[in-house]
């Protein structure tokens, strides 16, 4: 049996969605609800670096993540304070050195990644450097079991649709599941609980509901994670990059059908697909305004 999450989305979270009235194809009055979205400006010491869009879940760990995605604490920084002010919709990471934060601002490079998807110069010339573990493995029995339990687990997602999905995995057991209106998002809220429980990456999977683009990919290598799995599909860059960085890039994984375009020689077949549910053709989960 999968163990629990240690963190999951509470899709009962009033502050994270509204109920709206509209009217449907045939003219009835329906009331839905639509995921709130709202900005948070982040502060590395006294300095502003950026304001995102966000669902407004876990400002401290998307504070840290985002930063520590962007190359802009080391792993040697010492995080003296986080400070969150929801009236003012300001996040303030505290360190003990000061941070090269000019310069990294000068080097920004846009990506495809929904509302502010960006990377940093010094990130890309960083990344022929980083060595992802070998040895890592990905049981297909694992993968069913990931994809059963994660398309299930209640979400804001199956609630409201309109938003991204990302889940820290390790075996067949997910860890921690985060959810925003922008991948980038998501991802980094998982970045900065991993930065400040001091979890290491080499055993882990990380799931996206998004796409396989040069930013997940970057982004994933980057927090030194082996193994990384879509239910949808992939961009070029995203699989020339993977590729490169010796990532295992499964795109398309939707009950017993998955595609690998990198990485392949981690993967154990240990299961056969007739063993394992499908998912209809052309379905989507409860909810989906095909975010992903």
């Amino acid at each position: 049996m999968t163990a629990p999450y240690i963190l999951q989305p509470n899709p009962l979270n009033p502050a994270l969605s509204t109920t709206v009235t509209g009217f449907d194809h045939t003219g009835a009055q329906v009331d839905t609800k639509v995921v709130t979205e709202k900005p948070l400006t982040l502060f590395l010491n006294s300095q502003e670096v950026v304001t995102m869009m966000t669902i407004g879940d876990h400002p401290d760990l998307l504070a840290v993540g985002y930063l520590k995605n962007q190359n802009m604490l080391a792993d040697d920084d010492v995080i003296t304070g986080i400070d969150y002010d929801e009236d003012l919709e300001v996040v303030i990471v505290r360190t003990e050195r000061e941070t090269d934060y000019e310069e990294k601002l000068k080097k920004k490079v846009r990506t495809s990644g929904c509302a502010q998807g960006t990377v940093f110069g010094d990130i890309m010339d960083g990344f022929e450097t980083v060595s992802l573990p070998k040895d890592a493995r990905l049981k297909t029995s694992w993968l069913y079991s990931l994809t059963k339990a994660i398309n299930t687990t209640p979400s804001l997602y199956l609630e409201a649709g309109a938003i991204h999905g990302c889940v820290l995995c390790r075996e067949d057991a997910p860890l921690v599941y985060m959810e925003d209106v922008g991948r980038h998002n998501a991802v980094d809220k998982i970045a900065g609980w991993m930065q400040l429980n001091n979890v290491p990456a080499d055993d882990k999977i990380f799931y996206t509901t998004g796409r396989l683009t040069s930013e997940m990919v970057i982004k994933t290598v980057m927090m030194g994670i082996p193994i990384l799995v879509s239910r949808s599909g992939f961009t070029a860059w995203g699989v020339e990059l993977a590729r490169q960085a010796g990532l295992t890039l499964i795109g398309r994984a939707r009950g017993k059908r998955f595609l690998t375009l990198a990485g392949a020689e981690r993967i154990d077949f240990d299961m056969d697909p007739a063993l394992a549910e499908d998912e209809p053709r052309g379905s989507e989960r409860k909810g989906s305004n095909k975010a992903e």
